[in-house]
């Protein structure tokens, strides 16, 4: 079953966010506690860990989008399964 990997809250007063840029691309391993993306908000940035490991099935947030805190921006599951 797919991972949602969801825009974190870095702060009390953070609403929004966007992916600075991705590490990983598509069909990428990725382990726990790996680097896959950087998160830029107004104050920091940020580089946000895979929280499972598995393949990246789908990043659903190009670079620079700003979305709300808590919006799936990829999807990470078991070798050979489709993103929903």
């Amino acid at each position: 079953m797919a991972h949602s990997v969801v825009m974190p809250k870095l702060g009390l007063t953070m609403e929004t966010g966007a992916v600075g840029a991705w590490l990983v691309t598509e069909g990428d391993q990725v382990q726990a506690g790996q680097v896959i993306a950087e998160i830029v908000t107004e104050k920091i940035t940020y580089e946000l860990e895979a929280e499972v490991p598995g393949v990246v099935l789908r990043l659903l947030l190009e670079p620079e989008v700003e979305v709300p805190v808590g919006t799936p921006i990829a999807l990470i599951g078991e070798p050979g399964e489709a993103a929903p």
